[in-house]
């Protein structure tokens, strides 16, 4: 009998204000990335999980792409409704086509969702129409009249409410129909609106809902306690050339010369690349892109350096920092330089200030200083999740 087909509907359609920021909370960098990219790799890297997709405002769809670049098993995203719950009816219409057996449903502002509680809410819809997955109060709850305390609540049947919230999909899709227009606070209330019949399973104190600054920097924290820091380094070369220009760190430069390579020759790409696959144990460049194959002739290096990138994401990991050198007489690389720092931000889907880019020369001395070869050598820190080891 063939597993049960699993979608996952994730909300991410809200503006964020009361976060605070130039962005809405979702785009805001954590830990190095789009806080809404760290659910989206945990999902795509499930095995359990058919397709994922996003509820986003349309008026962020170029923030969206930037952050969900390249994932795995992502469908387009959808428009958010003016509510979550409009939203989320959107979502489940979309998915209606996929005709999904069981669907989860997570807010965006959880971003440390773990591949254990997925496996639970899955597990538990084989038995059960709708899975809420909630961790028990310990702290003990008191009721109060302004600001004097009332009575102690006896917390023991007390839960506090995460996501993803897991459902037979034709019923939720149903239940939500029903209530359209409303503002039920989440999934779960919707269904039990409906008279469908919810299931606890066990969340964990992670999966928390970031709302302040506080909780950004709580989340920066667990990523980090948890996350090994590893470095690699890279080198390459190549023999110049007469030409009409050169490419660098992915910036094409014009000049009367270029370098010669299976690929188009950028120096400065491939060591960093070479760096990142080192820092990772993956082989070097040569291993992912044999000079002998004649699909890579003449192929743009930044589709190399974004591989290595996401072997990075595959393993639960990302790059915290890259530092090339360039070393050559000419051209020159420094009114240049801004360009390079950022086109190697954008490929590997970090903020500029964990680039670095230099340029030296070896005072005519060596094949670069007679003008033979331009080198470049990289040093990449990547973090992985202290599981690998």
């Amino acid at each position: 009998m063939p597993s049960p087909r699993t979608f996952v509907l994730v909300v991410a359609a809200g503006s964020g204000q009361r976060f605070g920021g130039e962005l809405p909370k979702q785009y805001q960098l954590l830990a190095g990335k789009p806080m809404l990219r760290h659910s989206l790799e945990t999902f795509a890297a499930h095995r359990g999980i058919a397709g994922t997709l996003v509820a986003i405002h349309p008026a962020q769809r170029d923030l969206y792409d930037a952050a969900a670049s390249g994932i795995a098993k992502l469908l387009a995203p959808v428009q958010g409704g003016a509510t979550r719950q409009g939203s989320v009816l959107n979502g489940l219409e979309r998915l209606a086509a996929d005709r999904p057996d069981y669907v989860l449903i997570h807010d965006a502002a959880r971003p440390l969702i773990d591949a254990g509680t997925i496996t639970r809410t899955i597990d538990a819809l084989a038995h059960h129409p709708a899975i809420l997955v909630a961790v028990p109060v310990v702290d003990t709850i008191k009721r109060g009249a302004g600001d004097r305390v009332g009575d102690t609540v006896d917390r023991r049947d007390l839960w506090r409410a995460q996501t993803p919230q897991g459902f037979h999909f034709q019923a939720i899709l149903e239940a939500h129909r029903k209530v359209a227009g409303g503002e039920l606070t989440d999934d779960a209330a919707v269904a039990e609106a409906a008279g469908i019949p919810v299931t606890f399973v066990m969340g964990s104190e992670r999966n928390f809902k970031v709302t302040t600054q506080d909780d950004m920097e709580r989340a920066e924290h667990m990523i980090g306690s948890q996350m090994e820091f590893r470095t690699g380094n890279g080198f390459d070369v190549h023999k110049i050339t007469a030409g009409d220009g050169v490419t660098m760190c992915g910036v094409r430069i014009p000049c009367d010369m270029a370098l010669e390579g299976h690929s188009d020759a950028d120096v400065g790409l491939h060591a960093i690349t070479d760096a990142i696959l080192g820092a990772i144990g993956a082989k070097d460049i040569g291993a992912h892109f044999p000079p002998s194959d004649p699909k890579w002739r003449g192929a743009e290096s930044w589709k190399f350096l974004d591989h290595a990138a996401k072997l990075v994401a595959e393993r639960g990991g990302r790059v915290a920092h890259c530092d090339v050198t360039i070393i050559c007489e000419r051209p020159k690389v420094g009114p240049h330089r801004v360009a390079m720092v950022q086109r190697v931000a954008e490929i590997l889907k970090i903020s500029s200030d964990r680039v670095s880019v230099k340029a030296t020369t070896t005072e005519k001395l060596g094949f670069t200083g007679r003008g033979e070869g331009i080198a470049a050598q990289a040093t990449a820190t990547v973090a992985l999740p202290v599981s690998e080891t």
